[in-house]
């Protein structure tokens, strides 16, 4: 097997996929069975500068180069091949955020990221002018902020991007966007798989006395679906990407993607009426929908999959920090006693302890609110948790409680998308650390989603795996294969993973506390006012 990925390496038939995450930037190689053969990965971090949460361009570049070395070496090490030649690459990033260049290509402000929350005037401007939820962090939300304060960079803008596409036109020196990318710059018209022209139009009537010397379709980049060719890399571009020289210039990128487009990828739920939630410290759940949605809500925003079909999209800031909090105090607890408590075995025995509880948590009430959460109208948070005298105060309702109340905002989001908008799912991919305890997290999804929610053992590289398999796609597909098919049959060969289905006990168990949760948030409110 050694010999023959060795071969495929050194035969330029291996795909690379480098996403740039919050806290990590990874690169993943796999083959042609898109099975990864090696990796390499490099830890940042934010810097927050002048009220701006921000990540500096040599910062960008030495991460870069880092994992892509990292990759390389292990690829010597393992396989004794140097890596001269690939058969595709791509590339992803966390998405939205604000990156603007002058004509002579210069950064003109800091990168602004997703994390900054100083939109919200242009935000509900644009909401109420599109008719379309705009959320803080999107790029158009930042650049009319930016308008609203008069700031002087603005009129010098030649070009708007994001983080995955600035460094995709670094190497290829092409200005474009994969469009799931692209849904967080500004909306999207799906029948046409581009920017939404009636939008762009109704901006620039905002700005029109401002006179800039530009319009959005000058500035934006090109929008392009998954399978097409996104540029070729160029012989500066390759110096960029590996510092030691080897890398040929020549091979083919596939269109940038975001986070969220390259966890749809590694999750295999780019197809209508699937979806996937991500639940660790913060959650979010994407579901592709089959059509528009037939109102507008600020509790959920509309992308699109990396083929361009629309997705509804709820994100929370909290979820398993509260909860990971009291395992801790548990363990404390434990050591106390000179007990050395195993951290996997007291998860797994808490989780299941759960699901031994009253189905609606025997009225115990928690909130899980580190920090404040959009969806429930919180700018800050306390965590709570608070009961009644006559409560079942028992293990099991506890920890079935701090389970349920992780999954609170994000229940709130999706009982518009299920209940008042009637959108339709077949199945729901759950990843992440909410679902390493085998079939307890999932089998609390289920109850909040009444939905079945597969998990598969192959979460595979996660986000730069994702993008791998995107840029597989563009160089493996047949004529007419979509980005659905080619993941369900050449690359999860119909595994679907371990799937739960919902138990009626517990889906009427959540609606119960859901009740008490959405009557209790006024105390959650008397918290944040009062310490």
């Amino acid at each position: 097997m050694g010999t023959d990925r060795s071969k495929v390496i050194a035969d330029g038939k291996a795909v690379l996929g480098i996403e740039l995450g919050s806290t990590r930037i990874k690169a993943v190689l796999i083959g042609e069975d898109h099975v990864p053969l090696a990796s390499g990965s490099h830890d940042w971090e934010n810097q927050y500068e002048n009220g701006i949460w921000t990540y500096s361009l040599p910062d960008i570049w030495a991460g870069l180069q880092d994992s892509y070395q990292k990759m390389a070496e292990e690829v010597k090490k393992q396989y004794g091949v140097t890596l001269h030649k690939l058969a595709a690459i791509g590339f992803s990033a966390m998405m939205h955020g604000y990156m603007v260049f002058n004509k002579e290509g210069e950064l003109l402000v800091p990168f602004r990221t997703w994390r900054n929350t100083i939109t919200e005037e242009a935000a509900e401007k644009l909401t109420e002018a599109f008719h379309f939820n705009i959320p803080q962090r999107w790029s158009i939300a930042h650049l009319y902020q930016s308008i609203l304060n008069e700031e002087e960079h603005v009129k010098e803008i030649a070009f708007q991007t994001t983080l995955a596409g600035y460094i995709h036109w670094k190497l290829t020196g092409e200005k474009v966007l994969g469009v799931g990318e692209a849904s967080g710059m500004f909306p999207i018209d799906p029948k046409a798989g581009d920017f939404h022209k009636g939008m762009m139009d109704q901006f620039e009537k905002l700005v029109q006395e401002k006179q800039y010397p530009w319009s959005l379709k000058e500035i934006f980049p090109k929008v392009l679906k998954a399978g097409e060719n996104g540029g070729i890399l160029t012989k500066e571009g390759a110096a960029l990407l590996d510092c030691s020289g080897n890398l040929e210039a020549g091979i083919m990128l596939c269109p940038p993607e975001g986070d969220a487009g390259t966890g749809m990828a590694a999750t295999n739920s780019v197809a209508v009426r699937t979806g996937n939630v991500s639940a660790g410290t913060s959650v979010f759940a994407m579901v592709v929908l089959e059509k528009e949605l037939n109102q507008v809500h600020k509790e959920l925003d509309i992308v699109t999959t990396p083929a361009g079909d629309e997705v509804a999209m709820v994100h929370c800031n909290n979820c398993t920090s509260d909860l990971n909090a009291w395992v801790g105090l548990f363990r404390e607890f434990a050591e106390s006693f000179g007990i050395e408590a195993d951290m996997d075995k007291l998860y797994a025995t808490l989780y299941n302890k759960a699901l031994e509880g009253e189905s609606d948590c025997g009225g115990l009430l928690a909130y899980n609110y580190f920090s404040g959460e959009h969806i429930t109208g919180f700018e800050e948070g306390r965590p709570l948790f608070v009961r009644k005298p006559e409560s079942h105060f028992t293990l099991a309702n506890f920890i079935r409680a701090h389970l349920f109340t992780s999954l609170g905002a994000l229940k709130t989001g999706l009982d518009i998308l299920l209940k008042e908008e009637q959108v339709k799912i077949d199945r729901i991919f759950g990843h992440g650390g909410f679902f390493k305890t085998k079939g307890v997290g999932q089998k609390i999804l289920a109850a909040a989603m009444d939905a079945p929610v597969s998990v598969m053992e192959t979460a595979g590289e996660g986000g730069a795996w994702g993008i791998a398999l995107l840029a597989s796609y563009m160089v493996h597909k047949e004529e007419n294969e979509t980005l659905a098919k080619y993941l369900e049959n050449r690359v999860f060969g119909g595994e679907a993973g371990v799937c739960v289905e919902p138990d009626k006990k517990d889906v009427d168990g959540f609606n119960q506390f859901m009740e008490h949760y959405k009557a209790g948030l006024s105390i959650e409110r008397a918290a944040v006012e009062a310490l």
